[in-house]
């Protein structure tokens, strides 16, 4: 490179704010999150809206083609993407080590290793080398497989017997039927639906940007899901639904939460379920998720009510100004729980639909032959250091 071209580069370069915050890295037509109205939107509709009134069959066909389905497109996607759920010969085999090898962990540590055989299995090309259609057809048999594998890895895990549901069952009975082993209520169903529509997208944020990463790379899909899926396995992400419920295992009653919240804020301590690095308003996740348990009887939906009133002027009084409320993981917990789904496979749940989501931005991503490659800010020892 010519001294005038690395010149030029250096006077370009721009310090980026920690975490990326604010900063616009690509164009994206599949939503947007406006963290100063607490509203955010799928591909210009009102994600809470879609949330209440759709299901994640309709959501995916919006996020992957562009638009919601009329009702013949919905039933022949439904179908298509039912059928994608049988597992390939040696991913069934594989599992019962996955398996044993995680008993009692986290059914995304299997998950992430089964992808990756599914993906060499089904002999997934790289996205460089494929065309639009190839590409869409792996993602689907990708986000269709994903709640296959974590249910039958959470119940392998859990030295249960893996169930096999009937044939017609949608996309969130089939993986609540899978991961419970009974038949689902319907309004558990509708519970989590409302859920996992609510969170299959939601912006650049860290497991999106991986995934997208990885894409202008060029590789095959299933590595940028497994990507992904390590990012959302940090508990600043996706692994926070369960830290939760234990929070709430240890407040127990109502009247514990503002002592127990100033203890936590007092010892620099994260109080887990409260804050968002993008909303400066409510999470409007949480405010539908909150309505959400309280109309399904949820077990510990009085006291997360109660507790969350209780933090919350915890938080006014230590951190004055701050605007922290509760996010979308906080009734997350207290949703997924009283659908009877494990507190191990939290975030394993989250992760069937955020895989929808993922899914839609690798097809985007993958349409923009540009690497996405940013710069440093070196802040070691001056150069050049003569050797000892």
């Amino acid at each position: 490179m010519s001294t005038v071209a690395r010149d030029r580069l250096d006077t370009t370069t721009i310090d980026a704010p920690p975490g990326l915050a604010g900063v616009v890295v690509a164009p994206t037509a599949i939503g947007d999150v406006r963290g100063l109205e607490g509203y955010f939107h799928y591909r210009g509709y009102s994600a809470v809206e879609l949330a209440s009134r759709t299901s994640v069959e309709e959501v995916w066909h919006l996020l992957v083609d562009g638009e919601l389905p009329t009702a013949a497109e919905l039933a022949a996607f439904s179908a298509d993407v039912r059928r994608r759920r049988q597992l390939p010969p040696q991913i069934a085999r594989l599992l019962p080590g996955l398996a044993e090898a995680a008993r009692g962990g986290d059914p995304l540590a299997g998950l992430r290793a089964a992808l990756s055989v599914v993906g060499a299995e089904l002999g997934l090309r790289p996205l460089y080398d494929s065309d639009p259609a190839e590409r869409r057809d792996a993602v689907l048999t990708l986000g269709a497989l994903t709640p296959v594998l974590l249910a039958e890895l959470s119940r392998r895990q859990r030295g249960l017997a893996v169930v096999t549901p009937d044939d017609g069952a949608g996309f969130v009975a089939d993986y609540l039927w899978r991961v419970t082993g009974a038949e689902p209520d319907a309004r558990h169903v509708t519970a989590l639906s409302t859920y996992l529509v609510a969170t299959v997208d939601h912006g650049f944020n860290a497991s999106t940007f991986t995934a997208r990463v990885i894409a202008s790379t060029g590789a095959d899909p299933a590595a940028c899901l497994v990507g992904a899926l390590g990012s959302l396995s940090g508990p600043l992400h996706g692994g926070a639904p369960s830290r939760v419920l234990d929070a709430l295992d240890e407040i127990a009653h109502a009247r514990r939460a503002r002592e127990w919240a100033r203890d936590q804020i007092s010892a620099g301590r994260r109080v887990m379920g409260f804050g968002h690095p993008v909303y400066r308003t409510e999470d409007p996740r949480s405010a539908m998720l909150r309505e959400v348990v309280l109309d399904l009887g949820a077990p510990r939906a009085e006291l997360a009510v109660a507790v969350e009133r209780e933090v919350l002027a915890a938080l006014e009084e230590l951190k004055p100004g701050r605007a922290l409320h509760t996010n979308v993981e906080f009734y997350a917990s207290v949703l997924l729980e009283a659908c009877g789904i494990p507190r191990e496979a939290f975030t394993a749940t989250f992760a069937t639909a955020r895989t929808i989501g993922w899914s839609a931005h690798v097809l985007e991503q993958a349409a923009d032959p540009k690497i996405i490659r940013p710069s440093a800010r070196y802040v070691g020892p001056t150069p050049p250091r003569p050797l000892p």
